[in-house]
Order: C-alpha cells, then structure tokens, then sequence
C-alpha cells in the first residue's frame, strides 16, 4: 500500500524537516566529484604544482625574452669562447656562474658547458616540450581508445572481436622496439635538413606514443559499455529507433565520463616520462630542447657541475609526482569505494 498525496500533506513534520532557507538542489556525479577534489588538501596543492609549470611552460617565450636567456646554440647573441673556458682542467665550463663560482643573475641556472645555452631557457623549453607531446599523445590516444571500446562494447559479433583482436596485437607489441627501429630510420632520411628531422622526430615520437598507448582505454571503455548496453535507457532507445551513433554517443559516453576522466589524469605522467626516457635514451627528440635530452647532455658533468644534472631531473620528478598524485586523487573522487 502507498501513501496518497493527502496523507503525504498532512503528515507531521519532525526532525526530518527541511530547515527553512535551505533547499534540496540534485548534484551531477561530476559535480559531486569536484567538490570532493575541492576539499582535498593534496590535489589542490598538486593542481597548484602542475597549473604553474603549464603556465611556465607556456610563457616560455616570453619569460625567455624578459629574462634575456636563450635555449639553443641557434639563437645566443654572443661567443661562447667568450663566456665559457676552453682550455685547461675547466675545459667547456662557465666563467662566471656555476659550478666554479657564484650566483649569476644573468644566467640564474648558469651555462651549459660546451654549448653556453641558458640552462633555465633550455628547462623551459624542455618542459615546453614535454607537456606538449604528453598533451597531445593523451588526447589523441583517448579519442581512439574511446571510440574503438564503444563500438566494440556495443556492437558485440565480428567487429568487437576484430577490435580486440588487434587491440590485443598492439598489447603485444613492445613499444620500446618500436621506438627503437623508428629512431634511425628518420634520422637517415632526414639527416640532411635538421629543421625537417627535430619537426619529424616530434610528431614521429607523438605518433609512437600514441599507436601504443590506446589500447588500455579501450578494453576498460568495452568492459563498461558491456554493461551498459544492457539497462533499460539503452534498450528503449533501440526500441524507439533511435540511431546507434545517437545511443553511443548521446546515451553511453555521458556515463562513461568518470573512467575518461580518470585514464586521462593519469596518462599524462606516463607520456612526461616516456617521452624525457625515450629522449634521454637518444631515440626522441634530439634537434628540440627536452628535459630528458638535456639529462643525457648532463650526466658526464655530474660530478663537477651537479646543478646542470640536477635541474631537469627534480623537474621531471616534481611535474610526474604532482600528475600522479594528481591523478589519484581524481580517481578517488569519482569512485568513492577507492577514497583514501
């Protein structure tokens, strides 16, 4: 038996009455889950991290034309036999500055030895670098990752089990080799042209990060529409006729917003470090400024100039602890049973 609307009317009010002023207002989970993030401490302290190094990364060009610092070999105003030694036990170090002397406020991270590029110009261009082919290889591999689990998820038959066919061929794959065998394919066709070969190498190394990094999201985005595909909202829109590429992306993507969400906070870190990894290994980028390059080019100083070392490498630590940490945090808040 239910209530009627007259008993509902009339029923006393107790401790469970709405307080007058306040009203009852229906929250998206998106909204529930920002909130949570709002509340959190250690997210807003790593969103803080990660908003000011994207800003630094993006204002590269202009913090590097107010501070008077350049990146590359390319773009300095003066001789580097002018501002560095080249003779002796200092051979290729700076004159002014570190490791042999103090603080320079021309150069507030000093020279980089054998070069004389700014080294506080090539870290922000590296990060430059590194936030733009995490950003990019992210977006591109959660568009396809997407796309393939949705059709897969909701077409079932023949093509979900081509698609995981080759989602499955991709997974076994190392990606490393394929890095590995591409490196020196390019550089033989290109080497000619360094302008040409740091453009390729660039959008080989986004396109390498990319073909062998959609494949995770995919199995997850098909294990959730499984499901989906079955609720009573899917099947009354099949029954009302309504078009499958309304249904995929109309009904089935707004419920799959927490998983995209949380696969993208973390992908980021993962990209940052293959790319400074693959970089610093020799097969990335090596005509463009990189945190990883710039590591592989300081570690023979490591003993006599630590901060040329040091530099990139708390960098990368602290942008790919923040984006984990980050990350973390997001997933969290969108699934409470994991909640620290």
């Amino acid at each position: 038996m239910g209530i009627s609307a007259t008993e509902l009317a009339e029923a006393p009010t107790g401790s469970h009455e709405q307080p007058e002023g306040k009203k009852l207002a229906g929250r998206s989970p998106t909204q529930i889950a920002l909130q949570r993030l709002r509340k959190d401490k250690l997210a807003v302290v790593c969103g803080i991290i990660v908003l000011l190094m994207i800003l630094a990364a993006v204002f590269a060009p202009v913090i590097c034309n107010i501070l008077n610092i350049y990146p590359t070999t390319a773009t300095i105003p003066y001789d580097p036999s002018k501002v560095l030694h080249f003779g002796g036990a200092s051979f290729g170090l700076p004159k002014q500055g570190p490791p042999e002397h103090g603080y320079w406020a021309a150069h507030p991270l000093g020279l980089a030895p054998g070069t004389a590029v700014d080294n506080l110009a090539r870290l922000l261009y590296g990060l430059r670098t590194s936030l733009l082919v995490a950003s990019i290889a992210t977006i591109a591999s959660i568009l396809i990752g997407v796309v393939l689990g949705l059709i897969a998820g909701f077409s079932r038959g023949w093509l979900d089990r081509i698609i995981m066919f080759v989602t499955d061929l991709f997974l076994s794959f190392p990606f490393i080799l394929g890095a590995l065998a591409m490196a020196p394919i390019l550089v033989a066709h290109f080497q000619h042209n360094l302008n040409t070969l740091a453009r390729v190498q660039l959008f080989s190394l986004i396109f390498i990060l990319v073909i062998f990094g959609w494949m995770g999201l995919t199995r997850l985005i098909r294990g959730q529409v499984l499901s989906l595909r079955e609720r009573e909202f899917v099947m009354a829109a099949q029954v009302m006729g309504v078009p499958t590429s309304r249904i995929l992306f109309k009904e089935l993507l707004p419920n799959l917003v927490a998983p995209i969400v949380v696969a993208t906070s973390l992908s980021l870190p993962g990209y940052v470090t293959a790319e400074a990894g693959l970089s610093y290994l020799g097969i990335g980028l090596t005509g463009t400024p990189s945190l990883g390059q710039t590591i592989n080019d300081a570690q023979s100083y490591w003993q006599q100039y630590p901060l040329y070392l040091w530099a990139p490498v708390i960098t990368i630590t602290v942008l790919v602890l923040a984006l984990n940490l980050l990350g973390d945090s997001v997933r969290d808040a969108f699934d409470p049973r994991t909640r620290r």
